[in-house]
């Protein structure tokens, strides 16, 4: 039994130990005051539609870039506003020469692109790049490194460089790309180019929004057929066999094969006979024969009409594409919609229905 001294002294060890759970204070808030703040002065000065277009117009890339992010932005008043920035950036767009550089990975898409960029640039040209990276499949983000790669042309005053993630569209092209298109050339670029994440039957998305399509493609890789594709071979206005500094004899003979593929296929709707040659972006060989290629191919198009052709199917192109993608928001955007999936998923996961009837019903049903 414990005496009343030891109670005392008991006592008193445990209000003095460290064991006790001592008065709390109180934790600041997540989110300061100054931060808050901040974002309210910052969203009081955002630019209106007509502030934002005005310099566009007037070549402020600050503007531009401001103007991208919206167009690139999920959010329903950032899209909103993107599209009243686009009307009315449209009357000062389609000027510009659209050019599209697909490749193998590793056959220097981006390298050729700078020190394109850098002779155009040298030739009074200004010059827009948009770097489309790759989105991952897990986080949905993106690297955005290729203004990295090209460093010189990112600090040249007579270029843009806009990298953006593909988030999953098809080829690797962004969705929203072609509306960045238009707001560059508002802005004065008159040479826009679109680099694509590789090759594949899927690059028919990033055809379809330039003028001239540019294959790159390497010697020596093992299997020259592999880069003979119908589908990609087709849509092709030029071959380039890059890095051919380092092996020339196999440069002309992978350009050789090259042209033997083509002279097997029909002739392409512009009535252009597709030219390869051989280039090197690292010694700056063939550069100015791509260019020149480039010019030739508008200037003969315009001449027989495909030019104007080509480019009023892409404009009706965007208006599919368009009513394909609001179809689809308008659908998972749906009140009670995600309820219904989440119900159609678990009944095709316990084998209840097949998910063709599952979609059917899903759409059907009001």
């Amino acid at each position: 039994m414990m005496d009343e001294k030891d109670k005392k002294t008991y006592s008193n060890f445990e209000y003095d130990s460290a064991l006790n759970v001592q008065e709390g204070v109180n934790q600041p808030e997540q989110v300061s005051n100054f931060y808050l703040e901040k974002m309210r002065q910052k969203k009081h000065n955002e630019p209106s539609v007509e502030e934002l277009v005005d310099g566009i117009i007037h070549g402020d890339r600050v503007m531009l870039s401001r103007a991208i992010t919206l167009v690139e932005s999920s959010r329903f008043d950032h899209r909103t506003k993107a599209q009243a920035i686009i009307e009315q950036c449209l009357p000062y767009s389609g000027k510009s020469v659209r050019v599209g550089i697909t490749g193998v990975p590793g056959a220097g898409k981006s390298t050729t692109i700078e020190a394109l960029g850098k002779m155009l640039t040298a030739l009074n040209h200004k010059v827009a790049v948009l770097a489309i990276d790759p989105s991952s499949e897990r986080s949905k983000g993106s690297i955005l490194g290729d203004k990295t790669r090209m460093e010189e042309l990112s600090t040249d005053p007579n270029a843009f460089i806009r990298p953006s993630p593909s988030a999953g569209s098809l080829g690797g092209v962004a969705r929203k790309t072609r509306e960045i298109i238009m707001l560059c050339e508002a802005a004065g670029f008159d040479v826009v180019i679109v680099e694509t994440v590789g090759v594949g039957q899927s690059e028919v998305a990033a055809h379809s929004m330039v003028d001239f399509f540019l294959l790159l493609q390497l010697a020596n890789t093992g299997d020259e057929l592999q880069g003979i594709k119908r589908g990609i071979m087709e849509m092709a206005d030029m071959i380039a066999i890059n890095k051919s500094d380092i092996d020339q004899t196999k440069s002309e003979l992978a350009a050789q094969q090259f042209r033997n593929a083509l002279h097997l296929f029909p002739m392409p709707e512009s009535q252009w006979t597709v030219p390869v040659i051989l280039c090197s972006a690292y010694s700056k060989m063939g550069l100015q024969e791509i260019w020149n290629n480039v010019m030739e191919y508008v200037a003969f198009t315009k001449k027989n009409g495909y030019f104007y052709h080509k480019r009023t199917q892409q404009n009706l192109r965007i208006l599919d594409e368009t009513i394909e993608n609001t179809l689809k928001d308008r659908f998972y955007n749906t009140p009670g919609m995600e309820e219904r999936l989440n119900q159609a998923r678990t009944d095709i996961l316990n084998n209840k229905i097949s998910a063709y009837a599952a979609a059917e019903a899903l759409l059907e049903k009001k």
